[in-house]
């Protein structure tokens, strides 16, 4: 049985390992350590047999919009609803805190639609938002804009954007 729950810092190793999966088939952006331990609060993962089996995180960008970040689920798991349970009780973290927007960067764009998520052009933010999101050093921000000091690092991944 697998268990869908907010991360503690004792999952940081298991979030750490499914990153390093995917980040060498370029599919997710590394992270280091530390910026995982920082962030642990965000992340919600799945649990299975004490192991994390998948990792998402909800990074909130400006009042009424946050990103979902890092969602991984072991490679042996994928195709059997765990990434859509965690996404699920990741909109509903996003719900529960006053967000009403939510972002995401991906190349998994069948699944993100699939729970309402449609890809993005431009800059769907006024422009006194825009200019206080530029003083941002969070590269979410900078993908989310879509600025071009960001898209060599983006992958080119699709954006995509869920109303709430």
């Amino acid at each position: 049985m697998i268990e869908i729950r907010p991360a503690k810092s004792t999952d940081v190793k298991g979030i750490r390992k499914l990153i390093d999966t995917y980040a060498p088939q370029r599919r997710l952006l590394s992270k280091e350590t530390v910026t995982l331990y920082e962030s642990v609060q965000e992340f919600t993962v799945a649990i299975e047999d004490g192991d994390v089996v998948g990792c998402g995180a909800l990074h909130v960008l400006w009042e009424d919009l946050a990103e979902v970040r890092t969602v991984a689920v072991a490679e042996r798991l994928r195709g059997q609803g765990v990434g859509g349970r965690m996404l699920e009780a990741i909109i509903e973290r996003a719900r529960a805190i006053g967000v009403k927007r939510i972002f995401c960067l991906t190349f998994e764009t069948d699944f993100f639609g699939r729970y309402g998520f449609d890809p993005i052009e431009g800059t769907p933010v006024e422009p006194e938002v825009y200019s206080q999101l530029l003083h941002s050093y969070d590269t979410g921000i900078a993908e989310f804009l879509d600025l071009e000091s960001v898209k060599p690092n983006t992958l080119g991944n699709t954006r995509m954007l869920k109303y709430l």
